[in-house]
C-alpha cells in the first residue's frame, strides 16, 4: 500500500504533466484558429469555381479532356494527407483504418505526414513518394503533390486517384473521407444550389461568355482545379489536425487536474489517518502510566 510519500510524488509528476499538455493545448488552440480561417476561407472560392466548371462541363463535350477519360480500373493511387506529430487524439488511426477498403495489390500510396509514411511502412504497402509540408503549407508548396498525382493518372500508370485525408466540420468533430481526384467524372453544385426537378439542368453561369471557347478555358482551368481540390483538402487536414489536439489536450489536463484531486483526498484521509493513530498512542501511553 502506497504511503504519504509515494501519494506526494505522483501528485508532483501529474502536476508537471498537467502543466505540459496545458501548454500543448494553448499552441493548438492558437495554430487551431488560424488554421481554421485558412480552411473555411477557401471554401466560397473552391464553390464558386465548381459553378464555373459546372457550366463548362455543360457547354463541351467531356470526352475531349485526357483528365476527364473514364479507364478500367488495374492500378489505383490513394493521396493520403496525414500528420506529422502524434497525441491529437484518434485523428490518425480514423485515417488509416480507410485503407482496409483498399486492394492492397492494386494499390499504391503517395503521403503527407511522418505518420502516414509510418504507417505505410509498418503495413508493408507500395509508396511511390513521400512529401514534406510546412505546417502552413502555401498553395504553391502543395502544387507538387497533385503535379505528381496527376502525371501518374496522364501516363496511365494508374487509373483512378483518390486522396483520403480528415474533413474538417467543427472543433468537435472531423470526418475520414476518400474523395476521388481522377478522373474527373463529373461536376456537381455547391450544396446551397438548387440540384433538383427542373433546375438540375440549368447552367449555373447564364449569362457569361467563355473567351476565347469554352473548351480552351476548360483545359486551363482543369489542372487549376485540381491544385487547388488538393491545397483545399491539405488545409481541412491541417485545420482537423490542431482542433483534435487542442481538444485531446483539453481532456488530458482535465483528466489530470481530476486525479490530483483524486490523489489529495486520498493523501489528506492518510494524512488524518495517521495523525489520529498517534493520539491514540499518546493516549494510550498516558493511560498506561497513570
Amino acid at each position: 500500500m502506497a504511503n504519504t510519500q509515494d501519494i506526494r510524488r505522483r501528485i508532483k509528476s501529474i502536476r508537471n504533466t498537467a502543466q505540459i499538455t496545458k501548454a500543448m493545448q494553448m499552441v493548438a488552440a492558437s495554430k487551431m484558429r488560424k488554421a481554421q480561417q485558412h480552411a473555411l476561407a477557401g471554401r466560397p472560392y473552391a464553390a464558386l469555381m465548381n459553378k464555373v466548371l459546372v457550366s463548362l462541363q455543360k457547354r463541351t463535350d467531356p470526352k475531349l479532356h485526357p483528365l476527364l477519360e473514364i479507364r478500367p480500373l488495374k492500378k489505383e493511387l490513394v493521396l493520403i494527407i496525414s500528420t506529422d506529430k502524434g497525441l491529437c487524439g484518434a485523428l490518425n488511426t480514423n485515417l488509416f483504418r480507410e485503407t482496409a477498403n483498399f486492394n492492397q495489390a492494386k494499390t499504391a500510396f503517395v503521403v503527407t505526414g511522418k505518420k502516414a509514411r509510418q504507417f505505410i511502412a509498418r503495413t508493408k504497402r507500395e509508396l511511390l513518394a513521400d512529401f514534406e509540408l510546412k505546417d502552413s503549407p502555401s498553395f504553391v508548396e502543395t502544387k507538387p503533390v497533385s503535379k505528381f498525382c496527376t502525371e501518374k493518372f496522364l501516363s496511365r500508370e494508374v487509373e483512378n486517384v483518390s486522396v483520403l485525408y480528415t474533413h474538417f466540420i467543427n472543433t468537435i468533430n472531423q470526418r475520414a473521407v476518400v474523395q476521388t481526384l481522377l478522373p474527373i467524372s463529373g461536376f456537381d453544385l455547391p450544396k446551397d444550389e438548387p440540384s433538383e426537378g427542373a433546375k438540375e439542368h440549368v447552367d449555373p453561369m447564364i449569362g457569361y461568355v467563355f473567351e476565347p471557347n469554352a473548351e480552351t478555358v476548360l483545359d486551363v482551368m482543369l489542372p487549376y482545379y485540381l491544385q487547388y481540390q488538393v491545397f483545399q483538402m491539405i488545409l481541412d487536414a491541417r485545420a482537423s489536425e490542431h482542433s483534435a489536439r487542442m481538444v485531446a489536450m483539453k481532456n488530458a489536463t482535465d483528466n489530470a487536474n481530476e486525479f490530483i484531486k483524486d490523489l489529495t483526498l486520498e493523501y489528506n484521509k492518510m494524512r488524518q489517518a495517521g495523525i489520529t493513530t498517534e493520539l491514540l498512542e499518546i493516549a494510550t501511553a498516558q493511560m498506561a502510566l497513570s
